[in-house]
């Protein structure tokens, strides 16, 4: 519905899912491919519509928080007239953000940056140069602050100090858009200026 970007990782060691959206178990079925792990960046609506499927399918769901109607949006969209409903699911694991994940043969830096939403996290594969930044920059822009529990302040602090902070070559693979890096946001995103 909203053009929300799903990414599939594979390893010899195993393979996942950064964000669960709309399609994106059906796609993985029509691979032939068994997806172990789901990290969710955050838990608006759009980036979890297929985590319940996934679980179905054997994945476990990894995220910041435990799921709630609050943080998918489905109880505020009610109040804009929007009848979002996400099939509820269960999340196995939470982050410990004090230590890298291990996860398919890999270390992934976690990274907590509210703003867009309150348990927004970014993936940092730093033998990848890649980060999976969710919805909390863009190529040219950053995430939106206008929803419920939303902080300009805290999202631009939070880029400055974990995201702007990595190699200009690293890779950003966004939540919605096309992919960009370190140096070309620092050096033209209009928000980080």
């Amino acid at each position: 519905m909203v053009q929300t970007n799903g990414y599939l990782v594979e390893t010899p060691d195993g393979n996942f899912l950064v964000d669960a959206p709309e399609g994106i178990a059906e796609w993985i079925a029509s691979r032939g491919v068994r997806v172990d792990e789901v990290l969710l960046t955050h838990q608006h609506y759009d980036h979890v519509m297929d985590a319940a499927k996934l679980q179905a399918m054997g994945a476990r769901l990894h995220a910041f928080a435990d799921h709630s109607t609050d943080l998918t949006l489905e109880s505020a969209a009610r109040g804009w007239g929007m009848p979002i409903q996400v099939t509820p699911y269960q999340i196995d694991q939470r982050f410990e953000m004090d230590k890298p994940l291990q996860l398919a043969g890999m270390s992934i830096l976690l990274a907590h940056i509210p703003g867009h939403s309150t348990d927004s996290v970014t993936f940092y594969l730093a033998d990848e140069a890649v980060v999976f930044s969710g919805d909390t920059i863009f190529a040219g822009s950053v995430g939106r602050t206008d929803l419920p529990q939303g902080s300009t302040d805290q999202l631009l602090a939070g880029i400055e100090r974990h995201l702007m902070s990595l190699p200009e070559e690293t890779r950003v693979l966004p939540g919605h858009g096309p992919g960009t890096t370190i140096g070309k946001e620092a050096n033209s995103n209009p928000y980080l200026r």
